[in-house]
């Protein structure tokens, strides 16, 4: 079933709002085994929902809408959806039995314009809203259905999940999509796709593949739709174990793992623990790390040392260091490293310096230089790179690579010592 979503409210198209409404539904729906085909977003006016309605049903079989439900004036999805069907608003019992229930549990008398709300087209089911006013709509029309339903986060995905989901299940047979993400680092897009196009080329009309890139990362995202779960899944998982024998040095993790939460684990399970000294990319490094709950159990934490003074002062770098090389150098870096090793008393401790810009550039150092230091127990790992000249990309591919730094000298060390 080939689906499409329409996203109304004019604050979506002012950018006051983000369309976070579409995202989740199509994720939920390509779970349940429905295709997105695609997402539009239109203003509350009534000839643009109109018109979206009808492009989205010229080839969706579902089309799921949300949005313009509420009270208010602006909410003219239920008018739009009248004319489009050809029918009137009807009251019904139901809903609005609903509607008073909602008020009085809160100890409230229900409002004219709440009352409005139990007025649906006579041509629609109801979906019945136990978070809210506004019921959802469904509806039947030459073999294609329209689902209308709250613009209110939390109340679409509960209609979704228990009302929606369940219903569009059974109504013919199950389709399954089965994704697959392989996480890439320290290669570019198109030298990566250069590396794995005989792969490419290999896979079957089945199997559909997407690169995902983000700063210091690729994600290779493998689709398989069809009606046995069992052998998409298997001829996924072959093709990721010949992927894996291509290039088995860029690839660090699946689906929904992070750098940070596969290497605290290494670190967890063998009674280790980490610091960091960061300059360049300010505690984001120790943000990342902190997010995961439970990362007490393996992280110190943080010594943003930005400025020179701050990094002579608590992470006991030699001045003369910082002369002679400058603040942004291997020998800072791996200073920083060892400092926080000490101060943090941990067993391994990152240590980054960098430009990352816009400005502070030199020719010898342009923006985009940063040195990683990983410290650990009994060796200092270095590394120079040189990434672009947007300073939030910076930092976050700074990030990503030097924990896929400390990933690579945890490893290293771990194999090492058996």
């Amino acid at each position: 079933m080939d689906a499409s979503i329409i996203s109304i409210g004019n604050e979506l198209l002012t950018g006051q709002t983000v369309n976070t409404n579409a995202a989740w539904i199509a994720s939920r729906l390509n779970l349940a085994g429905f295709a997105v085909r695609e997402i539009q977003v239109v203003g509350d006016e009534e000839s643009e929902i109109l018109r979206a309605i009808s492009s989205a049903a010229e080839h969706a079989s579902l089309v799921l809408i949300t949005g313009g439900l509420g009270p208010t004036r602006d909410d003219i999805t239920k008018h739009a959806l009248c004319q489009y069907f050809n029918c009137s608003l009807q009251e019904d019992p139901a809903v609005l039995k609903d509607i008073r229930g909602f008020f009085r549990r809160r100890g409230l008398e229900i409002t004219e314009l709440n009352r409005r709300q139990a007025l649906l087209p006579d041509k629609a089911t109801a979906l019945r809203n136990p978070g809210g006013t506004a019921p959802g709509l469904w509806f039947r029309q030459n073999n294609t259905t329209f689902i209308a339903m709250p613009g209110v986060p939390f109340e679409m995905k509960e209609m979704m999940d228990h009302q929606v989901i369940p219903a569009l299940e059974k109504q013919g047979g199950k389709q399954f999509i089965i994704h697959k993400t392989i996480l890439t680092q320290g290669i570019g897009e198109s030298t990566l796709a250069e590396l794995i196009a005989v792969w490419e080329s290999s896979l079957p009309e089945t199997i559909q593949l997407a690169y995902l890139p983000s700063p210091g990362i690729v994600r290779l995202r493998l689709t398989a739709q069809g009606d046995r779960e069992q052998v998409l899944k298997r001829l996924i998982d072959q093709k990721v174990e010949e992927l894996h024998l291509i290039i088995p040095e860029f690839i660090w993790g699946y689906d929904d793992d992070t750098l940070e939460g596969i290497t605290g684990e290494i670190l967890k399970q063998h009674g280790l623990r980490l610091g960091t000294a960061e300059s360049c990319t300010g505690g984001y490094i120790a943000h990342r790390i902190t997010s995961i709950p439970g990362s007490s159990e393996w992280f110190n934490g943080c010594i943003a040392a930005y400025a020179n003074l701050a990094k002579e002062k608590l992470l006991n770098v030699s001045p003369e260091l910082i002369r002679n090389h400058g603040a942004v150098s291997r020998e800072v870096a791996e200073a920083m490293a060892t400092g926080a090793q000490k101060a943090l008393n941990c067993h391994y401790a990152i240590g980054i310096s960098g430009i990352a810009g816009p400005g502070g550039g030199t020719k010898e150092k342009p923006v985009g230089t940063v040195y990683i230091s990983v410290a650990g127990p009994s060796s200092v790992i270095s590394r120079k790179y040189q990434f672009g000249d947007n300073r939030e990309r910076n930092i976050i591919r700074a990030g990503n690579a030097a924990l896929a730094l400390l990933k690579e000298k945890t490893e290293s060390d771990l194999r090492i010592a058996k």
